[in-house]
Order: C-alpha cells, then structure tokens, then sequence
C-alpha cells in the first residue's frame, strides 16, 4: 500500500482470531510491522475498514478507487434494505 498511514490509531491484534471468526478478513498488512493495514467483510455489500488516509490521493478529477467502489455499492444496493 503507497497510502500515508494512520499512526495515531492501530488494528488491535488481540483481536485478530475473534473478528476473522466474525467474517472479517485482513486483506492488507505492513509485514514489516506487522499492522493491519486493511480488513473486510466478503459477505456484505460493501464493508471496508482501513488505517490509511486515502482522501490524500483523491480529487474531484481523480477519486481514490475506496470513494468509487463506496459510490458504486451504495447506487447498486440502494433498494436492497
């Protein structure tokens, strides 16, 4: 990931085992560190959770593709409640 990190807050790792049985996955990771840099959850629409800021790299010309895929999720399931 080439996103600035978020180091004020950080993935609590004790709970790794808890959340994966949950249905979360941590689908990005420092390995160098070894912070969760990224969890989802596969079986919703659109559940993203991460710890960098990725509105660094968006504009209103070029949004980050987590803005895109949040736009696109909502329009696709707006009448699925």
């Amino acid at each position: 990931i080439s996103e600035r990190h978020r180091h004020r807050y950080e993935f609590n790792n004790k709970m790794l085992d808890t959340l994966e049985n949950a249905g979360m996955k941590v689908t990005a990771r420092n390995l160098e560190h070894q912070f969760v840099d990224a969890v989802e959850v596969p079986e919703h629409p659109w559940f993203i959770g991460v710890l960098f800021q990725p509105e660094f790299k968006s504009t209103v010309e070029k949004p980050h593709p987590l803005f895109m895929s949040f736009v696109k999720a909502a329009y696709n399931n707006k009448h699925s409640i």
